[in-house]
C-alpha cells in the first residue's frame, strides 16, 4: 500500500468522466488499498479513484456508524468500498449542509443533497451489493459519485457567498460537525 499524492481542483483530470471497472484484478485491488491509506492519512471521509489521478468508477468511504442505543462520544467508523457505484433512487427530501473535498483544502460550502439515497454497486470481492443510507453516509455517496462523473461539491454550491475558508486538513471535520448537529 502506498499514500497517493490526491488531485487539486484546478487540474483536468477531475472534470473528465471516469470508465466503468470491467474486471476486478489485483491492479484494481491495490488500487483500493492505496485510496484507503490515502483517504486515512489526509484525513478524510471519502476518496474517488479520480482523486488519486485513476479514471476508474472506485469509491471508498469511512463514515462514522452509531447505534441507536450507543451513548459512546466517539462513534465507530464503517469502511465502504463501491466499485461502479450507481446511484438508484433518491429521496423528493433535500438536506443542505455544509461540504468539504481533499482535492478543494482550506474551504467548505453549503450544497443541497438528497436526504436519502440507494447505490448500486460491486463490493471488492466482484459480489453485486445495495447500500442505501441517509443523513451524512447519502451525502458522502453523492459527493463521491459526484466525482465519477468529473463534478466538484463547488459546481453545487447553494451561493458561491457560502464558500468559506477554514483551516486547511480541517475541512471534512467541518463537513462531519455540521452532519453530526
Amino acid at each position: 500500500m502506498a499514500i497517493q499524492r490526491i488531485v487539486l481542483a484546478d487540474e483536468p483530470l477531475l472534470r473528465e468522466k471516469s470508465k466503468k471497472v470491467r474486471r476486478i484484478t489485483d491492479d484494481v485491488q491495490r488500487l483500493v488499498d492505496d485510496m484507503v491509506e490515502t483517504m486515512r492519512d489526509a484525513p478524510g471521509v471519502g476518496l474517488a479513484a479520480p482523486q488519486v489521478g485513476a479514471l476508474q468508477r472506485v469509491v471508498v468511504m469511512e463514515v462514522p456508524v452509531r447505534e441507536e442505543d450507543d451513548e459512546e462520544a466517539n462513534p465507530r467508523t464503517r469502511l465502504y468500498v463501491l466499485i461502479n457505484p450507481e446511484i438508484i433512487e433518491m429521496s423528493e427530501e433535500i438536506i443542505c449542509a455544509d461540504e468539504g473535498c481533499l482535492s478543494v483544502p482550506g474551504y467548505v460550502g453549503e450544497v443541497e443533497r438528497a436526504a436519502e439515497v440507494t447505490v448500486r454497486y460491486l463490493n471488492r470481492a466482484g459480489h453485486k451489493m445495495r447500500l442505501s443510507g441517509g443523513g451524512f453516509l447519502a451525502r458522502v455517496i453523492q459527493h463521491e459519485v459526484d466525482h465519477l462523473d468529473g463534478v466538484l461539491y463547488t459546481d453545487r454550491l447553494t451561493s458561491l457567498d457560502t464558500l468559506r475558508p477554514v483551516e486547511p486538513g480541517t475541512e471534512e471535520e467541518a463537513e462531519l460537525e455540521a452532519a453530526m448537529a
